[in-house]
This record gives structure tokens, C-alpha cells and sequence, in this order.
């Protein structure tokens, strides 16, 4: 009985585990990249082709529309592309989207290549950091000497050749990059059969394609409206996968959404520009607040927090330092407007320099990593905004006069607490004051101070003051 008992739940477990491989082999795991690549786009698509990996699922699907990126992040991902046990299709949707520069190569390395009607793709010239383009410059054509060769010049046309000085386009650094790209991009192309000779055209003349010239042309493999139809086209497709050809089974499959974990998300909203900037300032200032008020606490813990996640997301950003330095002078010196007031000079000084910092910070042409002027110029103008009240309620306070000391009680209006001729105590900004009156005084009438004898208070009576007297203390 025992023995059947054990048999029966050793078949039960097998049924159970081949249906679990079955279920998971089922499954088609659909990830997204919209917008610049940087390294949490990197970081949340290598998590989810591991995923995919791990649920041993059909195929990974990655619905991209991005204007590309930076390299390192885009090597990373291709390289886990191209490693990847499960295969990956990327799909460029959805309509009016495109896979520029970055995810050209992207789409490229993929086992599948897809895209949506109205989509395009192309333009993968390299960009360095300071937004130049990266492609050499004063590339001399060589000339069609066709119609020399018809008229027996050829000889002539050798001659020329001989004796021209042999040039070689751009510095050596531009040489090296865009060679690099074009090794790279054709032998993507070359490892799924697709045309990398116009792969090469993207990289050197930033070529692009609609979706139906780069079906035609041997770019891609499919076009598809959405997901249905891509799964109902590749259904029997063979790739190549881990030097096995694999044909795909997409006909009754599951699909899954992974979406990036807190941790990328995080990173994906402080790797902004313009969120990097904002919590700069805010760092900054909360320090500063703590240093002027020691003690406050959550302006100095709010501080550290934002320089921290401010110096996290610039290890992952094209930054110009030149104009990181012009931002803090910039910030530096409008908080010494406060400090020692100069009608606007150190302030508008501030103002300029953090405007021109924020622009050179951000100064690149590489997609996804640049900053919006009007985003930097409404900032500047709330800062202006800042000053301006600042210096109003400076001259305001010059005109106040004295609020405390000798200069605030001299002129200042009292009642007296008694009847006096001679000494007397008065009521004057909520304390008791000895007083001395030449002029008799009567309880509870207002007096004026005209002078201050140490301690003592000269008065003489003084008319009603009105209700708004800021002076009177009773």
C-alpha cells in the first residue's frame, strides 16, 4: 500500500512539474524601452531577459521607441541580447515610433526584428559627449575618372593618382570611433543575415528607413500592426539561438508585462537633467538652511539625501564639470545677496552664471540627455523673483528704523501705571520701566520717551495713539 501511495505521488509530482515547464515554455515576457537609453534602461532590460531566462519562456519581446542613447548602456544590452538563451524580438512600436542611433543596433542584434506601419529607424552616427559629431570631417570623393578612361587617359588618371598625397579624413580619435561603430554594427547585421551594407550607411551617412523600405531592403523581417499580429507571423520562424536553430511556437502562448523593479525606477527618474538639477538646488540649499539655523535637522537629513542621489545620477550622465562649477558660483552667489546685500549685483550675477552652467552642464546632442532652456529659464526666473522681493524687503527694513534697543524705545509710546509727578513706573513693549516726569502724569495715559538715563525713562504725556501703532506695548 505504502509502495502504490509513493508511486502515485511521484507521478503526481512529474505530472505537475512537466505542466509548470509547459505553462513557462508558453510564455512570450514583454519588456519596454521608451526614451534615451542610459544605464537603468540597461539595468531593467538585462533583469528582464534573465527573468525570461529563469521562466525558460518562448520568446522575449522588447516594444521599443527610443531616440537612442548612450554607448556603454546600449554594449551592455546588446551583449546580454546576444548571449541570451530565450530568443528576443524587438518590435518597434508603437505607430510613430522609431529605433534611432542606439536601437538601431539594438534591433540589429536581435533574433527578430519587427517593426510597427509608420515607424522608421536609422541615423546610428556616433556622438561623443560634447555633442559633436563624432563622424570625420573633409572626406575628399574621389573623382570619376570614367570619362578619361573613354578618351585613353588612363595613363594620365594613374599619374594623378601617383602623385596625389594620400589624406586621411578627421583625427585620429574620429577614425577610431567610427570605424569602431561600422566593425560593430556590421557584424550585428552579419550574425542574423541582414543588409549590413546599408548598417554601415546608418553609421557613416546616419541613413534611415520607413518600416517597408527596411523590410525591403533586408533590415527586418516583419511588420506587424501589434503584438497578435507579430505572434501570429513568427509562429514556426527559426533562429538561431545559442548555435541551435529554434523554431518558434507562438500560436497559443501567455504574455507577460515585466515591469522594472523600485530600484530601476528610481534611477530612471533621478537619471534626468532636469531632475538632477532641481535636486542639486534643493541639496544646497537645505544645507545651507541647516548651517544658518543648526539644529533644524530635516533641512541638513533633506540636503544630504538630494546632493547624494544628485551625485549618483551625474556618474550616469553626459556632464560638462565647466558648467557643474558655473552652477554652484551661480547658486553661491545669489545665496550672498541674502547674506550681504548689494541691490542686485552678486544676485543677478548668481542668476546668469546658473543659467549658463545649466545650459553647458547638459550641452550634448546625445538623445534622451539633453536639458530644456525653458525649463532652466523658469527656474532662473523664480530665482530673480526671489531677489527682487529680497531687495524690496531690505529697503523696507532700512526705512523701519530700530525694532529693539536704545534707538526702538526712544520715541516710543507707553501707558503710565500710576499717578507721578517726578518718578513713576510706565508700561513700555510689555515690560515695567522706572520713569521720571517733569509734567504730571495720570494713571493709564499715554506718554511718550524722550530720553533714557540708563534705565530710566524721561517721558512727557503724549496724545491717544492710533490702533496700528506698531510701538505701543500695553
Amino acid at each position: 500500500m505504502k509502495s502504490i501511495l509513493r508511486r502515485a505521488i511521484v507521478a503526481t509530482l512529474f505530472v505537475l512539474l512537466a505542466h509548470g515547464a509547459s505553462a513557462a515554455g508558453n510564455t512570450v515576457v514583454i519588456l519596454e524601452i521608451d526614451g534615451g537609453i542610459g544605464v537603468a534602461t540597461a539595468d531593467y532590460l538585462i533583469s528582464g531577459i534573465r527573468h525570461a531566462e529563469e521562466q525558460n519562456a518562448e520568446l522575449i519581446i522588447i516594444d521599443m521607441d527610443t531616440p537612442g542613447g548612450l554607448v556603454k548602456p546600449m554594449r551592455d544590452m546588446v551583449k546580454e541580447i546576444l548571449n541570451s538563451s530565450v530568443p528576443v524580438a524587438t518590435y518597434v512600436t508603437p505607430a510613430g515610433a522609431r529605433a534611432d542611433s542606439a536601437g538601431t543596433y539594438i534591433l540589429l542584434a536581435s533574433h527578430i526584428a519587427a517593426m510597427t506601419p509608420t515607424t522608421h529607424l536609422g541615423a546610428a552616427t556616433p556622438v561623443s559627449l560634447s555633442g559633436e559629431d563624432a563622424t570625420p570631417e573633409n572626406i575628399e570623393e574621389p573623382e570619376d575618372t570614367t570619362e578619361s578612361e573613354e578618351n585613353g587617359d588612363e595613363g594620365d588618371a594613374e599619374d594623378d593618382e601617383e602623385s596625389a598625397p594620400a589624406t586621411k579624413p578627421g583625427t585620429a580619435m574620429e577614425r577610431k570611433v567610427l570605424n569602431d561603430a561600422v566593425a560593430y554594427i556590421r557584424g550585428l547585421a552579419e550574425r542574423h543575415g541582414r543588409n549590413a551594407d546599408w548598417a554601415e550607411d546608418a553609421v557613416r551617412d546616419a541613413a534611415t528607413l520607413t518600416a517597408n523600405e527596411a523590410l525591403e531592403l533586408n533590415v527586418i523581417e516583419f511588420i506587424a500592426n501589434d503584438h497578435s499580429d507579430l505572434l501570429e507571423q513568427i509562429n514556426g520562424h527559426e533562429v538561431e539561438v545559442d548555435s541551435e536553430t529554434v523554431a518558434l511556437a507562438t500560436d497559443k502562448v501567455t504574455i507577460e508585462n515585466f515591469k522594472p523593479n523600485w530600484r530601476i525606477r528610481i534611477l530612471s527618474a533621478i537619471a534626468n537633467p532636469e531632475i538632477v538639477l532641481l535636486l542639486g538646488i534643493v541639496g544646497l540649499y537645505g544645507l545651507m538652511y541647516e548651517g544658518w539655523n543648526p539644529g533644524a535637522i530635516v533641512p541638513g537629513v533633506v540636503g544630504v539625501i538630494c546632493l547624494l542621489l544628485a551625485a549618483y545620477a551625474l556618474q550616469v550622465l553626459p556632464v560638462n564639470y565647466a558648467g557643474l562649477a558655473l552652477i554652484i558660483v551661480g547658486i553661491g552667489l545669489m545665496v550672498a545677496e541674502a547674506f550681504a546685500p548689494s541691490f542686485g549685483a552678486l544676485g543677478l550675477g548668481g542668476i546668469v552664471a546658473f543659467v549658463f552652467g545649466a545650459i553647458m552642464m547638459f550641452d550634448s546632442d546625445i538623445p534622451g540627455f539633453g536639458i530644456s532652456v525653458t525649463f532652466v529659464v523658469g527656474i532662473a526666473l523664480v530665482a530673480a523673483l526671489a531677489i527682487i522681493w529680497l531687495i524690496g524687503y531690505t529697503l523696507k527694513l532700512r526705512k523701519r528704523g530700530a525694532v529693539s534697543g536704545r534707538g526702538s524705545i526712544i520715541g516710543g509710546v507707553g501707558t503710565a501705571m500710576q499717578d507721578f509727578t517726578g518718578n513713576g513706573k510706565v508700561w513700555l513693549e510689555g515690560e515695567a520701566w522706572a520713569a521720571h516726569s517733569k509734567l504730571a502724569i495720570e494713571k493709564d495715559q499715554y506718554v511718550t520717551v524722550v530720553a533714557m538715563d540708563g534705565l530710566v525713562l524721561e517721558v512727557e504725556p503724549a496724545a491717544a495713539p492710533d490702533s496700528g501703532d506698531a510701538q505701543l506695548q500695553s
